[in-house]
C-alpha cells in the first residue's frame, strides 16, 4: 500500500473544504407543497395585507367602545344585537350607537365597531340584546388589517431556508409557486471486487454493499439528491468509466467509497490524477484516515467535487457526518447543521491513538456515555450508537466519570 504522505489535520481539511464550496446556482420553480425545506431563489413580496381585514381576536360582541363606558357587573350596559358574524362571512349591518354584533374569533369586524367584548364579560343574551359587564377600549380584542404583513413587505428572500414558519408566511400572502435553488445531484457508489448488491447470493469472500445506502441516506437528509450507482470493481478502467458516467449523469458531487489501495496501487490517487487534482488525501482522524477530496475536471469546463470515502462502513459514515455534511449543506445553500449536544459523564475509560483526532461513538444509558465503538469495519459501531464524542489528538485517554460532550446523530 502506498503510504499517505500528506496527512492533514481535521481543521485543515475543513478549511480546504470550505474554500472549495460552490453554492448551487441552478433554479427551479416548485409548488408550495414541494417547497418545504428548500432554499428560496427569489424575493416574495406580499400583494395583500395579512390579515386582509380587521378581525375579531375573541368570541364575543363587536361594539362601539364609547357605548360601554362605565359598564360593570353592578351597572351593565344593554346593547341591541343587530347581526351575527362568523368566519368567512361579510358583515351585513353597520354597528350604530346602542347596538352590537355577535362575532366569532377571526370574523371580519363590522363597520362602526371598534372593539370586541368577549363572551365572558356579557350576560343575559336574548332576542332583545345583551348586557355588557365591562368597559371596552377602542382596539380591544381587534386584529387590525395588515397587522401581520403589509402590502409590499417581503416574506422570503433569496437564500432564505423555507422552514415551516417561513413557508406559512409565503402561503399567507397567496403565493402558489416559487423559485428555489435546485438540490445538488450526488452520485454515490461503492468500489471493490468483493462488494455485491443486497439480495444476491453471498459467495465466499464477498460482502453486501453498505456504504452506498448509508451515504445516500445522509445525502437525502442534508439537501442533496442521491444518485446511487451499482458497485464498481477495483480496476482503474472500471473506476474511470464510473467517473465518466457520473459526469454524463450530471452529478454535482461524486462520492466513491473504498478503493484507497489495492496492493501497491492507490486507486483513488490514480483515478484523480487521470481526471483532476487532489486537494487532500488522508486526515489525521480515527476512524476515517484514508479520506480524500479532489476536484475533477469537467469536459465543458469547471470542476466537480469528489469525495473518496473509506471502505470500512463505520469510517465511511462517521466521516460523512464530519466532512461531507457541512460541504453538502453549503453547496445546497442550507443553514449550518447544528446537531444537539449533551454533556454527560463517560461510563468507562477509553484510550485514543496519539496524533489522531478521534470521533468515538457512544450510546446513552442511564445518563452516561457508554463507549460503542468496535472497529472501523463494524457498522454497529454507529447503528447502536446515539452519537459521538471528540478526543483531541493530544489526548491518549479519557477516564471514567469525565464529563464529555456527546454530539447526537
Amino acid at each position: 500500500m502506498r503510504p499517505f504522505t500528506s496527512i492533514i489535520s481535521i481543521d485543515e481539511a475543513r478549511s480546504r473544504l470550505d474554500a472549495a464550496v460552490v453554492p448551487i446556482a441552478r433554479v427551479e420553480r416548485v409548488g408550495l407543497a414541494a417547497a418545504a425545506g428548500r432554499v428560496a431563489a427569489e424575493t416574495i413580496v406580499s400583494t395583500i395585507d395579512v390579515p386582509p381585514f380587521a378581525r375579531s381576536a375573541m368570541d364575543g360582541f363587536a361594539v362601539r367602545a364609547a357605548d360601554t363606558r362605565d359598564a360593570s357587573d353592578d351597572r351593565p350596559v344593554h346593547l341591541r344585537v343587530v347581526d351575527e358574524i362568523y368566519t368567512g362571512q361579510v358583515p351585513r349591518v353597520r354597528v350604530e350607537a346602542g347596538t352590537c354584533a355577535r362575532i366569532a374569533t377571526g370574523a371580519p369586524m363590522p363597520e362602526g365597531a371598534d372593539a370586541v367584548v368577549m363572551v365572558e364579560e356579557t350576560s343575559h343574551l336574548s332576542d332583545e340584546g345583551v348586557d355588557i359587564l365591562a368597559e371596552a377600549t377602542a382596539g380591544q380584542n381587534v386584529g387590525r388589517q395588515g397587522a401581520d404583513i403589509r402590502i409590499g413587505e417581503p416574506v422570503a428572500k433569496p437564500g432564505d431556508w423555507l422552514s415551516a414558519s417561513r413557508l406559512g408566511a409565503v402561503a399567507a400572502v397567496g403565493c402558489a409557486t416559487l423559485a428555489v435553488f435546485e438540490r445538488p445531484r450526488v452520485a454515490v457508489l461503492s468500489t471493490g471486487n468483493e462488494v455485491i448488491e443486497p439480495g444476491q447470493p453471498l459467495r465466499a469472500g464477498q460482502i453486501f454493499d453498505v456504504n452506498r445506502f448509508t451515504l445516500s441516506a445522509v445525502v437525502e437528509a442534508h439537501g442533496g439528491i442521491a444518485v446511487p450507482l451499482a458497485p464498481v470493481g477495483d480496476t482503474p478502467d472500471a473506476l474511470l468509466r464510473a467517473l465518466d458516467a457520473c459526469e454524463e449523469g450530471g452529478a454535482d458531487i461524486v462520492i466513491f467509497s473504498g478503493g484507497s489501495s489495492v496492493g501497491d496501487h492507490d486507486l483513488t490517487a490514480d483515478v484523480v490524477a487521470a481526471r483532476g487534482r487532489m486537494v487532500f488525501h488522508g486526515i489525521a482522524v480515527k476512524p476515517g484516515k484514508p479520506t480524500a477530496f479532489a476536484a475533477l475536471d469537467r469536459r465543458g469546463g469547471g470542476t466537480t467535487p469528489f469525495f473518496g470515502m473509506p471502505g470500512n462502513p463505520t469510517s465511511c459514515l462517521s466521516n460523512a457526518y464530519i466532512v461531507l455534511v457541512p460541504f453538502l449543506r453549503a453547496t445546497a445553500r442550507l443553514p449550518l447543521w447544528a446537531p444537539r449536544i449533551l454533556r454527560v459523564p463517560l461510563a468507562r475509560r477509553i484510550t485514543s491513538v496519539a496524533d489522531r483526532h478521534q470521533f468515538y461513538t457512544v450510546r446513552l444509558e442511564q445518563g452516561t456515555a457508554v463507549p460503542a465503538f468496535k472497529g472501523s469495519g463494524e457498522i454497529t459501531s454507529l447503528s447502536q450508537a446515539d452519537g459521538y464524542i471528540e478526543i483531541a489528538s493530544a489526548v491518549t485517554a479519557v477516564d471514567a466519570g469525565t464529563l464529555v460532550d456527546v454530539t447526537l446523530f
